[in-house]
């Protein structure tokens, strides 16, 4: 009896291991995505703030602005998010959401195809870093 009663305790920790694995990977182009996007020659997007967001400059160093498509929590409260998109000294702006997936996704789709996977790891997992 003590025997079955170790290999259920096991059978029912090893089930529990297996389902924390499981995990939904968004790439950039679709809907769910959040982090940086190439703008190239896609249409000047529609953005959330007029003048680019930046926190903790870089003396002496100048980056190309970077094109992030965040949740609303992020925007609002860029200090504590920045880290996150390994874009704290850099100057940002934040594309707002219909343009991303009314403007970018479709050409960003027929461009690449749509089953375009990124293969730069770029892409959040779905329902990460939501606020």
């Amino acid at each position: 009896m003590r025997r079955w009663y170790i290999s259920l305790l096991i059978a029912a920790a090893t089930s529990q291991v297996v389902a924390a694995d499981v995990g939904v990977s968004i790439s950039v182009g679709e809907p769910g995505f959040y982090g940086r996007i190439d703008i190239g020659n896609f249409p000047t997007p529609q953005l959330i703030y007029p003048q680019p967001v930046i926190i903790t400059p870089v003396v002496g160093v100048v980056y190309t602005p970077v094109y992030l498509r965040v949740p609303p929590g992020h925007a609002k409260d860029w200090s504590k998010h920045c880290g996150k998109y390994n874009a704290c000294g850099q100057r940002v702006y934040f594309v707002q959401d219909h343009w991303y997936n009314d403007v970018y996704v479709p050409q960003y789709k027929a461009k690449h195809g749509k089953n375009h996977s990124n293969s730069k790891g770029q892409g959040n997992q779905k329902g990460k870093g939501k606020d």
